[in-house]
């Protein structure tokens, strides 16, 4: 399929042509921000597009867009705003930068362990070239892909990325252009991948300029809890959907990351016969054939047609982040009530059925969100399904960003990160996590005074409907998230991860995400292949079957003591057992009292102390008992 040339200011031979959709305007001048000030006359084309060749002008210059004699304004597909989201766009030249990752080609969806961070608290130096210098020892956890949190340019110079308001341009505040290709090709070398978690359902309230070129940008039926949704369906949509697709094409060719991580997509609202994510994972395949790339969403709605072939009717995404194991799970673990946990019991039983499935609700009512959520998973690979324990919204969405860490004992967080890392959908790890970080992570913005005291005030009001702030002096213990001191606490203490109990934790990380690299059972995530069941209603058994040798047995204890047999799970009494590890080992919890594992036939005992868990590999007998 033929596309025409990109939005924006593209160099050229010995010029730049620029190109910028604006229906409804009669003229539109680019102004060049030399001492000359020169301002040259686009034309106009039929479907509302202005475009034109300027001779002698190359990457580095400066330059704004005249609407009808207004402005002027940024580029809406500027690829750089050296001076912020309200200054003058930078003409780029993505072709100078010289790449090393020709022979990359992606890692499989089956093995994929995805690392989220933010940029500007994942190091001291809060940049692109902060994360570059710390992936080998992201590479040495094991992990197999990093996922960066929005970088569209934002206002201010602090934000959690989802007010992003210039899409094409890399955050100035995390560095230039070609800082975020060394990033990518410094992780490529190393074997890891890299995700872009990218926004299409609102533009932030600050520095949009997209309605200044036309209000066809945004719908006048949707709305989103941000804004004016996107308009996909509505007039002149053809032209906004190609918009977002040249977007996301933008950032996978001139960047080549691995994939896209596409924000609440519940809020991209599309009534249209194709929907857009649709079209959007097809052009993506088309387009992007040098190397695998990945498309994965956040959606609470749990539609299985989102990850379903397109040819089967579905959209052709390759996993969907899920909910309900996190909620599932902090439920029993924390004892969490408060808004969509609601919905869930805090059971070892349904959360062995949320393991079982994918996620937990497949048709049934939702309280939280007033409406039946979720269809049947059936016949879905497991690494479809995003779990976690923790995320930048399950940590931020929280007043005080507490970890989960910071809410459990150590055994019990270990206990937990040893279910994550066994279960067969694919892992994400939030930064810090693998060594028990002890920064929070808050939510935080730099806004211009008068949004931000807007800001601050409805996410007080927000967290008034929880019970731990129905008194007003507990919201006044909320940080405000427009102060530097709650976005500077949230910077990770890298030295954490060398002194106790934090190196232990690593250690145990390590030493789980290696086994998932290297034991047939861990890597074999097909349908059949796995059961979780609950033993009580505080232990879990995960079962592990791997198509050519031993299967793994994962026995978890997450509250109190017990002792069990494995006696009664076993179909045959013909089997050989070796012990792999307790997270209670001396190199993962120093002092701590490790359980007690009896291999003696015909089935492994096990006594618990406390929390903790067993992973045991089983051999089945060939020649009999």
């Amino acid at each position: 399929m033929s596309r025409p040339p990109p939005q924006g200011a593209c160099p050229h031979g010995d010029g730049v042509y620029f190109r910028v959709w604006a229906p409804g305007k009669r003229e539109v001048d680019v102004v060049i921000e030399d001492p000359e000030h020169r301002v040259i006359h686009l034309g106009k084309s039929p479907d509302g597009m202005f475009s034109g060749f300027v001779p002698g002008l190359g990457a580095g210059a400066l330059y704004r867009y005249r609407l009808d004699g207004q402005g002027p304004f940024p580029d809406p597909a500027s690829r750089f705003q050296p001076q912020g989201i309200h200054g003058p766009s930078e003409i780029m030249d993505p072709a100078r930068f010289s790449w090393t990752d020709r022979g990359w080609q992606g890692v499989s969806r089956e093995n994929l362990v995805i690392y989220e961070l933010h940029v500007g608290t994942f190091s001291p130096e809060g940049t692109f070239e902060g994360v570059t210098r710390r992936l080998p020892q992201l590479a040495g956890l094991g992990v197999t892909a990093i996922e960066l949190m929005p970088v569209a340019d934002f206002p201010g110079s602090r934000n959690w990325g989802y007010d992003g308001v210039s899409l094409f341009a890399p955050a100035r505040c995390y560095g230039r252009p070609d800082d975020l290709r060394k990033l990518v090709d410094e992780a490529h070398r190393l074997g890891l991948a890299v995700l872009l978690d990218v926004v299409y359902n609102h533009l932030g309230p600050d520095g949009n300029y997209l309605a200044q070129f036309t209000p066809f940008y945004f719908s006048n039926r949707h709305k989103t809890l941000w804004g004016p949704a996107v308009n996909l369906d509505g007039e002149q949509s053809d032209q906004v959907r190609s918009f977002f697709f040249e977007n996301a094409l933008c950032w996978l060719s001139e960047y080549h990351p691995d994939g896209l991580r596409l924000d609440a997509t519940h809020y991209i609202f599309d009534e249209s016969p194709r929907h857009f994510l649709a079209e959007l994972a097809a052009l993506v395949r088309e387009s992007i054939r040098d190397r695998s790339v990945l498309l994965f969403a956040e959606d609470p709605r749990n539609l299985a047609v989102m990850v379903r072939a397109e040819s089967e009717g579905g959209w052709g995404l390759d996993g969907l982040w899920s909910d309900d194991f996190h909620h599932e799970l902090r439920r029993y673990l924390v004892g969490d009530s408060d808004g969509a946990f609601r919905d869930f019991r805090g059971s070892l039983a349904d959360l062995a059925r949320t393991i079982n499935r994918g996620w937990l609700f497949c048709g049934s009512y939702s309280i939280h969100r007033g409406y039946v959520r979720g269809t049947d998973p059936a016949g879905l690979e497991p690494h479809r399904f995003i779990f976690y324990l923790q995320n930048h919204d399950r940590i931020g969405n929280r007043a005080m960003g507490e970890r989960l860490n910071h809410q459990l004992d150590p055994a019990t967080y270990r206990a937990a990160s040893a279910l994550l890392l066994t279960a067969p959908a694919t892992p994400l790890l939030f930064m810090g996590q693998e060594w028990g970080a002890t920064a929070p992570f808050l939510f935080f913005t730099d806004h211009n005074a008068e949004l931000g005291r807007l800001v601050e005030e409805g996410r007080r009001h927000e967290f008034r409907h929880y019970a731990a702030f129905a008194d007003p002096a507990g919201l006044e213990k909320i940080p405000d998230c427009q102060s530097e001191q709650t976005f500077l606490a949230c910077k990770i203490d890298w030295a954490e991860r060398d002194r106790e109990p934090h190196a232990g934790t690593l250690r145990l990380y390590q030493a789980l995400l290696r086994l998932r690299r290297t034991e047939p059972a861990l890597s074999c995530s097909r349908r059949g292949s796995f059961e979780a069941l609950a033993l009580d209603d505080d232990s879990l058994l995960l079962r592990r079957e791997a198509d050519h040798g031993p299967s793994l047995w994962v026995v978890i204890r997450l509250r109190g003591s017990g002792t069990f047999s494995l006696q009664d799970q076993l179909s045959s009494p013909c089997r050989h057992w070796d012990l792999i590890l307790t997270t209670e080992d001396p190199p993962f919890a120093p002092g701590a009292s490790a359980p007690r594992v009896d291999l003696s036939r015909p089935a492994p005992r096990i006594e618990f102390h406390g929390p903790g868990a067993v992973l045991l590999r089983a051999w089945v007998d060939a020649h009999g008992c």
